[in-house]
């Protein structure tokens, strides 16, 4: 028995397996698909997804919206829409505070949250005052229809008067009663005319009005820039920004001192505890910052320009100084660009009646970084003022010297040895003037300040409760001394500064007892080193002030040690741009406590200017003859008067010759020692030897090289 066969969809009739009669093939099946081409052995491709077009819609909008450029149209549109808005807010509130007693009220409450009880009560006036005011108006507008009635009637009256007389006088000229009414009618002409006028005008007016106010209000808004931040234009960097504590803190935070940053990040109050309360200072203010345990003050000195930094400030607008307190450092913040700004001119050129007491007056000598004047007392203080060339030295110390000739008492003894004029103005005014900067000037001045010197011995020797007048010997470009490599005929020279230099000792002797009888030396030199400002003499001036400077080591040849570690910096300052700001550091001046110097903005005195005060420094005197070289006496040829005071003796003891050499001219060789009189003979072949134990000078080698040198031409007369 077979099996039947199976009809199989697709396939046909299928016989069972065991079916052995024969089976026809199976019929290919009908498709109207075209055959896919013959695949690869490989894995079918992944079939892609069809996006729709909703989704595709939808990612082309989202990317339009958040394109730059539309997110900028946006804030544009934004913006401006928002000057409108925020310029009406503006134009209403200031009319409201106009029309009401809100801004007094304002700033009345303002004046008593910050304790200051006389802003307040001045306010609180200005307050009465305006309420008086506003009543007042109040009550004349009750009045101001009768009169407004009286006066409409009053001057109705009047131009009909005015028109018939006017009409009277045109009819008696023209002879014509019909001109009576002439004007009378031209007025209601020009009225008519008017009506016409404003009728043409009204309706572009009615329509341009509304854009113009608009157009007002966007003006305002943009000028206050009253829109929200996020549409506001992109600004530059933060500079000039108010210093708030958060700054402060933030600041010294990240000035990289790790101590510092764990205790800020410790304090619960996120570090307001170190600072004291933030005082306006001048053209900037002030906070006194108490830095916690493990940092050092020289520590937050040393990190000035990233303190400046993180302040948005330049360096040159920040001020470290160590404050009185312990592990305290004050902060003097500028504002922004404040310190570019020029100070007012000098009072003595402002006040031409003013004049000067050197004993107990203090001179106008600029303003500290605060804003207030800086007066300095000179009273027997010697003065030492330095910086780099062309930062206004020689300004600096002329304002202190004009200022001291308002005073008649004081006499100037005065060595520029710049030479360009500087000090032209005090011919007539010194009684010694040297202008130039040779060799042959830098010996006068010496000679000059050997003269202070014998002057002030003068003064020490006379008698008990003498007064003195004040005798002020300044040497302008003093390094030009300290630095010249001449000798005189004793083969001491003139500069340098060893016991034997001429201008080094006698500026040590002034400084040494100069102050005790009124004889002061004031010295400006520039870009000091060890050689042209010698230790000895720059740390004998009682005022020390200092430009411009190059470097650290410099700043502390200027001030000292002292000021310089207390916080004093003139070598950061900006040389050209702080042209004429010293720091100083004097007991003359009036320094905040706990400071060792002081930063002041000098005002400037034109030569032109400087000029006009010395002529009424000269009104106040009887009148100055003014030497232009020192007067020494006749110059002495030492190796003939050596030969001259040993006679006819063949040897005289060194001791006797310098008697001898006292004995014929004081001045000359009253402070020779041994020393001085070997210097000259040696290398002559006449030096002193030693005969029977003690030294001489030998009178037969000494005519021979006399006789040699009239031979030869004499050195010294060459001199």
């Amino acid at each position: 028995m077979t099996e039947p066969a199976v009809q199989v969809p697709g396939m046909g009739t299928v016989h069972h397996l065991d079916d052995h009669r024969p089976t026809t093939p199976p019929a290919e099946p009908v498709t109207l698909v075209k055959d896919p081409p013959p695949e690869s052995t490989s894995t079918p491709p992944t079939a892609v997804p069809q996006v729709s077009r909703v989704v595709r819609t939808g990612r082309a909008l989202r990317t339009a919206a958040t394109h730059e450029r539309t997110r900028a149209t946006g804030r544009f549109t934004v913006r401006h829409g928002m000057y409108v808005v925020g310029g009406g807010r503006i134009v209403a509130r200031r009319a409201w505070e106009g029309r009401t007693a809100s801004r007094y009220e304002r700033m009345l409450r303002a004046a008593e949250a910050a304790g200051n009880l006389d802003l307040a009560t001045e306010w609180e006036e200005r307050l009465s005052r305006f309420r008086a005011a506003r009543h007042q108006r109040r009550m004349d507008l009750l009045s101001a229809p009768v009169k407004a009635a009286k006066g409409a009637a009053a001057g109705l009256g009047i131009t009909a008067g005015g028109l018939l007389l006017l009409g009277i006088i045109l009819a008696v000229a023209n002879e014509n009663f019909a001109d009576l009414a002439t004007p009378t009618l031209a007025l209601i002409e020009l009225i008519r005319w008017i009506v016409v006028v404003i009728t043409v005008v009204w309706g572009p007016l009615v329509v341009l009005g509304p854009w113009a106010a608009l157009l007002a209000l966007w003006g305002v808004g943009r000028h206050q820039q009253a829109a929200p931040q996020w549409v506001l234009p992109a600004r530059p960097a933060d500079v000039g920004a108010p210093v708030t504590p958060s700054v402060v803190v933030t600041a010294l935070r990240d000035l990289g001192i790790a101590p510092l940053r764990q205790a800020v990040k410790e304090m619960g109050d996120a570090g307001a505890a170190m600072l004291g309360p933030i005082r306006i200072a001048g053209c900037g203010v002030e906070v006194d910052v108490t830095l916690p345990s493990g940092v050092a003050t020289d520590e937050v000195q040393k990190r000035r320009r990233k303190l400046a930094e993180n302040l948005s400030r330049h360096e040159h607008e920040v001020f470290i100084t160590i404050a009185q307190a312990a592990r305290t450092v004050r902060l003097w913040i500028a504002d922004s660009g404040a310190l570019d700004e020029p100070i007012g001119p000098s009072p003595l050129m402002t006040d031409t009646t003013l004049t000067a007491d050197y004993t107990k007056g203090r001179s106008p000598w600029g303003q500290d970084l605060r804003g207030d004047a800086a007066l300095i007392s000179l009273y027997q203080r010697h003065m030492l003022i330095t910086g780099l060339s062309n930062q206004g030295k020689t300004a600096a110390l002329r304002a202190l010297a004009l200022w001291l000739a308002l005073d008649p008492r004081v006499e100037f003894r005065v060595a520029d040895l710049k030479g360009v004029g500087d000090w032209g103005m005090f011919d007539g005014l010194a009684t010694v003037l040297i202008q130039g900067p040779t060799d042959d000037h830098v010996i006068e001045a010496t000679e000059m300040l050997e003269d202070l010197v014998k002057e002030m011995d003068r003064r020490i020797q006379a008698p008990p409760g003498t007064v003195f007048t004040p005798l002020i010997g300044i040497v302008d470009e003093a390094q030009v001394a300290f630095m010249c490599p001449v000798v005189d005929s004793a083969k001491r020279p003139y500069g340098g500064s060893k016991a034997t230099a001429r201008y080094f000792m006698a500026a040590r002797k002034i400084h040494n007892q100069g102050r005790a009888v009124d004889v002061l030396l004031y010295q400006g030199t520039q870009d000091p080193t060890d050689q042209n400002l010698p230790k000895l003499v720059r740390e004998g001036a009682h005022t020390r002030a200092s430009l411009a400077l190059g470097t650290e080591s410099q700043a502390r040849m200027a001030l000292g040690d002292k000021a310089v570690d207390g916080g004093a910096a003139p070598n950061l300052l900006r040389p050209g741009l702080d042209k004429g700001t010293v720091v100083v550091a004097s007991d003359g001046i009036k320094i905040p406590a706990g400071q060792a110097a002081l930063t002041v903005r000098t005002h400037y005195i034109s030569t032109d200017d400087a000029a006009q005060i010395a002529d009424r420094a000269k009104a106040l005197r009887d009148g100055v003859t003014t030497l232009h070289t020192v007067d020494n006496g006749t110059d002495r040829d030492p190796l003939m008067d050596v030969m001259t005071v040993l006679g006819d003796t063949s040897r005289v003891l060194t001791t006797d010759v310098l008697k001898r050499l006292t004995a014929l001219s004081e001045e000359a060789y009253g402070e020779w020692s041994h020393l001085d009189l070997k210097r000259v003979l040696d290398g002559t072949g006449a030096e002193p030897y030693k005969s029977d134990g003690r030294m001489v000078v030998g009178r037969e080698r000494l005519a021979r090289v006399l006789a040699n040198r009239d031979t030869e031409g004499s050195a010294s007369a060459a001199e």
